[in-house]
């Protein structure tokens, strides 16, 4: 197929997220006030869009206490810099079986919930857009299974569109795109939908190119997307994401690293992001640019 590079990209800077990176840098951010410190200078290098998980701040294991994602919120609605709010609704969906002799019961770490306490932040926060992972999936873990049903992500997604939320559709794999292309068709989210290609988790889409095009081909007509990579690669695809017409997404959540030994900030991922996009010769639009492009309305602090 021929290039269509888009030429107004906008920047997502995944935070935090949920993995076991805690440990592993001192930049990971873990209370609500860390969390939304580094948002905020993500806004302030570049970033329109900050998407954002919370943790325990004492441990750092991921959390989804309401009380913590309206912190985090709160802190960053009322910065002095503006950027547009992406809270996931990933998590409770956790299964954790027991070794393959005896998988029942379910072991520690299993986390199931209903559709409305997976989006009670977001109805509490109203960000403008929270995630919605379209899949059950495989990780890495020996055991553990991400969970989400078609009868699941239909009431979920349910829920964000009478919220008033627009859901960023988080595709592990082609099949996550055609399942939630099949959730527009049934009304139960809005055309065009916004799309995160998510390249190179184990065990969803690797992160080649052919599957990387796969995936793009697969985005219907109209929507908005944007794409991603893991640890080294995250670079790579801030390029061939703008070259193949998508806008781009870096962070802590996806990568740790600046360059080999050196550990990064989600400022210094952006900055350098902001680097690549603007040598292709694209340009780094802003957060009102992003609402006006996706139909989305600026929410004040709550009083």
């Amino acid at each position: 197929m021929p290039l269509a590079m888009n030429h107004e990209v906008f920047i997502t800077c995944a935070v935090t997220g949920a993995g076991s990176t805690q440990d592993r840098s001192p930049h990971v951010p873990r209370s609500p006030e860390e969390i939304a410190g580094s948002a905020i200078d993500a806004a302030k290098a570049g970033a329109a869009v900050v998407h954002c998980h919370v943790r325990d701040p004492e441990t750092g294991a991921p959390s989804r206490k309401t009380e913590l994602y309206r912190e985090v919120t709160d802190r960053i609605r009322s910065a002095d810099v503006d950027v547009v709010l992406n809270l996931t609704a990933g998590m409770g969906g956790d299964l954790k079986f027991g070794s393959p002799d005896e998988p029942l019961p379910l072991r520690d770490g299993t986390d199931m919930a209903s559709a409305e306490e997976r989006v009670v932040h977001i109805a509490e926060c109203r960000p403008e857009i929270c995630t919605l992972d379209c899949g059950t999936m495989n990780f890495a873990e020996a055991d553990y299974v991400m969970t989400n049903t078609p009868g699941m992500l239909r009431a979920m997604g349910g829920l964000m569109t009478e919220l008033g939320v627009t859901p960023e559709i988080e595709a592990f794999d082609t099949g996550h795109l055609w399942f939630s292309s099949a959730l527009v068709d049934e009304g139960v989210l809005k055309a065009p939908a916004l799309a995160q290609l998510c390249m190179g988790v184990p065990w969803g889409a690797p992160d080649d190119l052919n599957t990387f095009m796969a995936m793009v081909n697969n985005v219907p007509e109209g929507w908005t997307w944007s794409a991603f990579s893991l640890g080294r690669h995250q670079m790579a695809y801030v390029a061939a994401s703008v070259l193949a017409g998508g806008n781009v997404r870096v962070g802590l959540e996806d990568n740790l690293w600046l360059e080999k030994g050196v550990l990064a900030t989600n400022a210094q991922l952006v900055e350098r992001a902001v680097r690549i996009i603007e040598n292709m010769g694209a340009r780094v639009i802003g957060p009102g640019e992003v609402r006006s492009k996706l139909g989305l309305t600026k929410r004040a602090p709550v009083a």
